[in-house]
């Protein structure tokens, strides 16, 4: 009997011993698996930079190991790995040239778009060349792959050309089948963020604002293809009336839209004589992954001075909660104590903020608005505007120095919003019911029996007049920053969307470009001949995502991310609605342009 304890004891103890073993082991593959290589790249000569046009252009590369476990399809692309990668192959002398793989796959912003665009055109003047070739292009690929020196389909494919629009999708109705009334309080004849709740179609004023806002950001497309092609704006427009794609492909050769037709095996050929390869040789072909690692053979600045780019990207929350669900946001805690070590740290002469947000809390808009001021006290800070940068994102931009922004860029919309829903006839319908008592006329303003029954007109007058001072203070803060008077911002205001290019002749913008551009004049404001360029925040390790990201709130967020589509943002607003500020400054989450 003890004989056979002592061999039991034992098998157990190997057991878990050999299950620890595997444990561990399989920890060191899966982090060797999600980890990326940070060694560097060798770049063999004659190389050629591969910009494949597939996935999601997100304003800063992200590591999310839950969607590489999960099996996750989409992936995302950083807007900043693909700039730096092309003045990469722009200044090495080893790579020839860039191979454009355009497709219908490409999910990217206008200002995004126009950036890449913008870079690619920067690097023809090197006088390397550009390839670009698709199965089938998608509007925005074609866009990008127009600069091409040679612009390539397949006989069979299809390119997308036709204009653009923009939709939105209202719930009036189906929130009151549900019993759900969402009671509006705002400032702002074109603050649209909240019509989708009370409207069932857009409001003139929101329909007046779209329209320009598509046709402006057209406009810049149809005149970049125009320089690119050489082909007219008018040209350019009949061509999207016709819809291209419904077209055989040898019309879009026939009308200057497309050089030729090849198939995909054969483009590698093509590659290797515009790279002076032999045909039996390998094409070594380098993607922005790869790229990413290449050494830029620049000498390392001694001088210890730091220009520093600060990326504020997604809904500004006025708390420290992150909302469940959103895998990114502006945290104003966070932002605030970032920016105030930038402040305290000596060797950074200037700081380049970067936004990318449709804004969120006025509370937390305020709080970094705050911050922004202090630290222009101490050296220079130039805002950068990528895709978006209104209402809340305006408002922490509005105090810089210099704001540079895209044509394209998605600004102003200086106005504000609160709802309160009530849920009344919803409660009825499940049957439940609230009582209560109270020592005061509202005490229970904030409680939750206020969601289960209409406001009286008291209370829609102290809302009302709390939204009333949220958009003074706004068009204050503009007017102080901007040096405008607080009647014309009222003017300009009023939640109205505009372009960057009607944003600088409204005086809302100082420049047009892209963050090279705010990095350019950030020198130029601190001073300094030499610098090094970093990045903050500094990005969260993979161990440590993996450690401190719940995967249910990812498989939750992504499962109705892909059941919702466009849907999943309004329920995300709504969902919230309990750790959201009462005040919002935000325009619609994510306008649907297309």
């Amino acid at each position: 009997m003890k004989d056979f304890l002592k061999y039991t004891l034992a098998t157990i103890t190997g057991m878990v011993i050999i299950a620890l073993i595997l444990f561990f082991s399989g920890l060191v593959l899966l982090f060797s698996a999600v980890s990326p290589s940070n060694s560097e790249t060798r770049v063999e000569k004659n190389s050629v930079m591969a910009l494949n046009l597939s996935g999601v252009i997100e304003e800063r590369t992200t590591s999310d190991p839950w969607s590489y476990i999960m099996g996750e399809s989409v992936s995302s692309l950083g807007l900043n790995d693909i700039l730096s990668s092309i003045k990469k192959a722009k200044e090495n002398d080893k790579i020839k040239g860039i191979y454009i793989i355009g497709s219908t796959m490409l999910s990217a912003s206008p200002s995004s778009l126009q950036e890449i665009h913008d870079a690619l055109v920067d690097f023809k003047d090197s006088g390397k060349f550009i390839v670009a070739y698709a199965d089938n292009y998608s509007q925005s690929s074609y866009y990008l792959a127009s600069v091409a020196d040679k612009v390539m389909m397949n006989p069979q494919g299809m390119l997308e050309w036709q204009g653009m629009a923009s939709e939105v999708m209202f719930y009036k109705d189906l929130l009151e089948k549900v019993g759900v009334e969402m009671q509006i309080f705002k400032v702002g004849t074109y603050k649209s963020a909240v019509e989708p709740y009370f409207l069932t179609e857009m409001s003139d004023a929101n329909k007046e604002q779209m329209t320009e806002m598509v046709s402006s950001i057209w406009k810049n497309i149809t005149e970049d293809v125009s320089a690119s092609r050489n082909l007219s704006v008018d040209k350019l427009n009949q061509l999207a009336d016709q819809t291209l794609m419904f077209y055989p492909a040898k019309d879009a050769v026939n009308n200057g839209m497309l050089d030729t037709l090849i198939y995909k095996n054969d483009v590698r050929d093509y590659l290797k004589k515009m790279a002076d390869i032999d045909e039996d040789d390998k094409l070594p072909l380098l993607g922005v992954k790869e790229m990413v690692n290449v050494n830029r053979n620049v000498p390392k600045d001694k001088s210890g001075n730091i220009i520093a780019v600060y990326y504020a990207s997604g809904e500004i929350d006025g708390t420290s909660i992150v909302n469940t669900g959103s895998q990114s946001g502006i945290v104003s805690d966070k932002v605030i104590s970032d920016l105030r070590k930038l402040k305290e740290d000596k060797d950074v002469k200037a700081v380049v903020l970067r936004v990318n947000s449709p804004g969120g809390s006025a509370y937390g808009s305020e709080q970094i608005w705050y911050t922004i001021s202090e630290l222009k006290k101490e050296k220079p800070v130039i805002i950068s505007m990528s895709d978006y940068a209104a209402s809340g994102g305006y408002y922490i931009s509005c105090a810089a120095d210099v704001i540079v922004a895209e044509p394209t860029t998605l600004t102003g919309s200086i106005g504000i919003f609160g709802t309160v829903p009530n849920i009344q006839k919803l409660k009825e319908k499940v049957g439940i019911s609230i009582d209560l008592v109270k020592t005061n006329e509202h005490s229970d303003f904030q409680g939750t029996s206020m969601l289960t029954r209409p406001m009286t007109e008291s209370e829609k007058d102290l809302m009302q007049m709390y939204v009333n001072n949220g958009y003074d203070l706004f068009t204050t803060r503009v007017a102080d920053g901007r040096n405008l008077s607080k009647t014309r911002v009222d003017e300009i205001g009023q939640g109205r969307v505009w372009t960057g290019e009607r944003a600088k002749e409204l005086g809302l913008v100082d420049e047009l470009g892209g963050i090279d551009k705010a990095v350019s004049i950030a020198v130029d404001r601190a001073g300094v001949e030499t610098y090094t360029l970093l990045s903050y925040p500094a990005e969260e390790s993979m161990f440590s995502k993996l450690m401190n990201e719940s995967p249910t709130n990812y498989v939750k967020s992504n499962l109705l991310k892909s059941q919702l589509g466009d849907l999943y943002y309004q329920y995300e607003f709504i969902n919230n609605f309990q750790i959201n500020d009462m005040l919002q400054m935000r325009m619609p989450y994510k306008l649907n342009i297309h």
